[in-house]
């Protein structure tokens, strides 16, 4: 058993986790100087196991529309309440489990560098073989070491840093933590990412239709940070938006057009997104079979990023609030 860190807070959110949140809070409660979960409406026990550790609990407010950005601020915010001495706070998600050792290892590199805001390490899928949706989110958290543009919800981070900025966003349903690193930079902090083992996660993402959902989630945060924070010279997420418009719908309605204008020849243009997915599977380092699923659903969620920025921008026009798009 690592030794409690008096400097260190922890902020866990979840809502109906279960034996999930079990794990996550036992992988912190005795580590840390304070634990504060922050429930969002949880039907099961979650709220009475978390009590019987002595973690301090938030019940957020759930007839204003819940994002996670809303809950990690009032997690800080209450931490600033009962330890005010206390600076570094590790957020961490309900589904995950903090890695033994990480905490420690978190804050003594944030002791060595006042400059960096945030810290994360290596976030892990705790059941890949389970699914090949687990599998492509293990690789998509597989990101070098070293200074970075952004980190996820899994984060060490200095609540003086927190302050300067206003904390995350409380309306944005996804993408708030690339969000919040822009405002940090900005401001003259650092991210960083150490090759640590961070936490364990469980997405429990089993079915094409959750996959198709959060890829969906994707594009909506890629409009909304494109909008945000796209002008130079941060360009957030301009890159990835375009592309998105561009095989998600552009070039498939393209074709569609032409087919009806042209002739139908004008469809075997569609062998594009087949070439498209060889050209990937051809450069990418996994096994060849997962090499293979990668290049696939990298390619056809495209699709799904489309939908997903549709979406973001007909709320955006109407002027009405987002809620969140959960897979699970």
């Amino acid at each position: 058993m690592s030794e409690r860190l008096h400097d260190v807070a922890v902020v866990a959110i979840g809502r109906n986790e279960g034996d999930r949140l079990k794990a996550c809070l036992r992988s912190v409660v005795d580590a840390a100087a304070l634990v504060v979960y922050v429930d969002s409406g949880s039907t099961d026990d979650s709220v009475a196991f978390a009590r019987s550790l002595g973690v301090d609990v938030i019940q957020i407010d759930m007839s204003v529309p819940f994002t996670a950005a809303r809950a990690r601020n009032a997690g800080w915010r209450r931490v600033r309440e009962l330890a005010s001495a206390i600076d570094l706070v590790q957020f961490v998600d309900g589904d995950c489990a903090v890695a033994e050792g990480w905490l420690g290892a978190a804050a003594t590199f944030m002791a060595q560098r006042p400059d960096v805001a945030s810290v994360c390490g290596r976030r892990r899928e705790r059941f890949p073989e389970r699914s090949v949706f687990n599998q492509l989110c293990d690789i998509e958290w597989d990101a070098p070491p070293g200074e970075t543009k952004a980190c996820g919800g899994d984060v060490m981070t200095r609540l003086v840093a927190l302050e300067a900025v206003g904390g995350y966003r409380d309306a944005s349903i996804a993408g708030e933590e690339p969000e919040l690193c822009v405002r940090l930079r900005a401001a003259g902090w650092k991210i960083w990412r150490l090759g640590a083992e961070m936490t364990a996660h469980d997405a429990a993402m089993t079915r094409l239709s959750q996959w198709w959902k959060r890829s969906m989630r994707t594009g909506y945060t890629y409009a909304e940070g494109a909008r945000l924070h796209g002008a130079p010279p941060e360009r957030h997420k301009v890159r990835e938006s375009r592309r998105a418009w561009l095989w998600g719908l552009c070039v498939p309605v393209g074709l569609l057009l032409g087919a009806t204008l042209f002739g139908p020849w004008v469809l075997w243009g569609l062998l594009i997104y087949p070439l498209q997915m060889l050209r990937l599977y051809l450069g990418a380092p996994h096994p060849p079979r997962l090499r293979a699923w990668w290049a696939f659903f990298t390619v056809t969620g495209k699709f799904a990023e489309a939908v997903g920025q549709c979406k973001y921008l007909a709320l955006h026009w109407s002027g009405r609030r987002a809620h969140l798009i959960e897979y699970k």
